[in-house]
């Protein structure tokens, strides 16, 4: 097997970075034509595409993406090597990129990533924004994984690959009711102003469709699309929040409020979308292979 050419790679590394031929070839002065060639023949060295033409752009694939994560890795070796010999000190850090849908529970994002959160060796980058927008960076290889509560369907242009990762009854969460009576459900629900999320939530849809079987009408206090929102509000007024325990869980074992009721057959679920790869990142391995109960169980404050 031929040894790799670390000038070829170096070349490459620097096409990855500008993500423009022109740019990489002016910045290490030589001819474009030069610089297409070296990558070919690292290509063919390698026995895979490394970049893909879109239009007038190139777009890493799969394997230069993975290319790309070990040339970061060899080339911040060699700047090691001279901070280790000129100073010594040493530092290897690995990388994940992680987006997550704006309304999601960040006490869910949080449990997910708590694994890497005091690990020196790792540094992370967390996005939010709307699926369309993260699906997108997702397709390009600017993210690793999107955490969601919608579901996605892979294609032969979208090759998405959505896991559930869990699953959690909704319930009916407010402050404590001293000495009233226990909250009944559905009963008492017309008596309390309620804390929503947006009318465009999947649990917010059936929140109603349960109420129109009941025969109820509820008062509306506020509505949010942002369940951090629906947490602060729940926890600084009289009304009582909608939402998966999970949102709530620093207040809940707190005792600043508590879980009046479980709404039947609301959930809320959890989804991992990745793109189907044959290389996927340790990193993530690791945090995919935790138990449910560690994305939704409230983590006891350390001693």
């Amino acid at each position: 097997m031929s040894k790799l050419n670390f000038h070829h790679l170096h070349y490459f590394w620097a096409v990855a970075k500008e993500g423009n031929l022109t740019r990489a070839a002016d910045k290490l002065h030589v001819s474009q034509s030069a610089l297409s060639k070296q990558i070919k023949l690292l290509e063919e060295q390698l026995g895979q595409p490394l970049f893909a033409r879109v239009g007038r752009r190139l777009q890493l694939t799969e394997a230069g993406q993975l290319a790309l994560g070990y040339a970061d890795g060899i080339f911040a070796s060699g700047n090691e090597l001279m901070a280790v010999l000129r100073e010594g000190r040493r530092e290897e850090r690995q990388v994940l990129r992680i987006g997550a849908v704006a309304t999601l529970s960040r006490n869910f994002q949080e449990n997910f990533i708590r694994p890497l959160l005091l690990r020196d060796d790792v540094e992370l980058t967390l996005q939010s924004g709307n699926l369309p927008d993260l699906l997108g960076r997702l397709r390009v290889h600017s993210l690793d994984l999107i955490l969601s509560n919608q579901r996605v369907h892979a294609s032969t242009e979208d090759p998405w690959r959505c896991r559930r990762i869990a699953r959690q009854p909704v319930c009916l969460v407010g402050k404590p009711r001293g000495r009233r009576a226990a909250f009944r459900f559905p009963q008492d629900l017309a008596q309390l102003p309620l804390l929503l999320p947006g009318r465009d939530n999947d649990i917010r849809a059936g929140f109603d469709l349960l109420c129109d079987q009941f025969g109820l009408r509820y008062r509306l206090r506020a509505e949010a699309d942002d369940m951090a929102l629906l947490r602060l509000l729940a926890r600084d007024s009289d009304a009582v929040a909608l939402v998966p325990t999970v949102v709530v869980q620093d207040e809940l074992r707190s005792g600043k409020l508590v879980e009046y009721a479980v709404v039947p057959g609301l959930y809320e679920t959890f989804y991992a979308i990745s793109l189907q790869r044959r290389f996927e990142p340790p990193l993530l391995r690791g945090l995919l292979k935790q138990s449910e109960d560690a994305f939704l169980a409230p983590q006891a404050p350390a001693a």
